[in-house]
């Protein structure tokens, strides 16, 4: 299913069904069949204009950001935290040691600043190699290093190395955090993530409460042509895409309550 679902993702994100849509109106052109042909390249064409130029990708984002507000203040107390990969660049790590983050760096920024406030509370990095190739170090173990250069004892970090997609990710650190004794932790990943984090966290009967990270909207967005950053744009529509089908096939595949989990 982990294969599936990276294939599955290569094909459907925007740039690649534009690809797809303009290659099979060739095709269809080749064919004769003209109507088709323009249909496909028209599809492509739209789906090319909505993701280079307008806010549509960031207004999706947004939507979800909004989904869990963050608490107004820290906890009086805070036991463990649960801090979920996908902050390192690990094909860099790998090859080069060193802890080198990426733009969801904030959930580690985070945990740092947590872990040195609360100098007893434990910390789960869940994430292990997402890639298909299976050949990187994963962000616990990468973490292991940052955590350290920074104070935090080897004993207070449980790292869990095996996991390779958010599923995984709820699955083993429930049994990581029974076997240590922790529960009602912090689940610390980025805002438009914590909508899928939660629900499968649910699903696993782990009892978390979001700290949602690394916002990539201000929060104002409203759907408008812009024509002034379409490599931004192509981004955050990837990023937004790729969330609400990842909400629509957990919950279709019974992994999740309901497509769009609430507080």
């Amino acid at each position: 299913m982990f294969v599936v679902s990276k294939v599955f993702w290569n094909l459907v994100q925007p740039l690649s069904l534009v690809f797809l849509f303009a290659a099979l109106a060739l095709l269809l052109i080749g064919l004769k069949h003209l109507r088709l042909a323009a249909a496909a390249l028209s599809f492509a064409l739209v789906v090319l204009f909505l993701t280079l130029y307008t806010t549509l990708g960031s207004f999706l984002l947004q939507t979800l950001e909004a989904r869990f507000p963050r608490p107004a203040g820290d906890p009086p107390e805070l036991a463990c935290m649960i801090v979920l990969g996908g902050a390192f660049e690990t094909e860099v790590t790998t090859a080069r040691g060193g802890m080198d983050l990426n733009q969801a760096g904030d959930r580690f920024v985070e945990a740092l600043r947590l872990a040195i406030r609360y100098p007893e509370a434990r910390i789960l990095v869940s994430g292990g190699d997402g890639s298909l190739s299976g050949i990187y170090e994963g962000d616990a173990a990468a973490s292991i290093r940052f955590f350290e250069a920074f104070g935090i004892s080897r004993d207070r970090l449980i790292a869990e190395t095996t996991s390779r997609n958010t599923d995984e990710n709820a699955q083993n650190s429930r049994e990581l955090l029974a076997s240590n004794g922790l529960g009602q932790c912090l689940l610390i990943t980025s805002a438009f993530h914590m909508p899928r984090s939660v629900g499968l966290f649910r699903k696993a009967n782990v009892e978390v409460t979001p700290w949602p990270v690394d916002y990539r909207t201000a929060g104002n967005i409203s759907f408008a042509l812009d024509f002034t950053q379409p490599t931004l744009n192509s981004q955050q529509m990837s990023t937004a895409v790729r969330e609400w089908v990842g909400l629509v096939a957990y919950k279709l595949m019974g992994r999740i309550a309901a497509v769009f989990p609430a507080p």
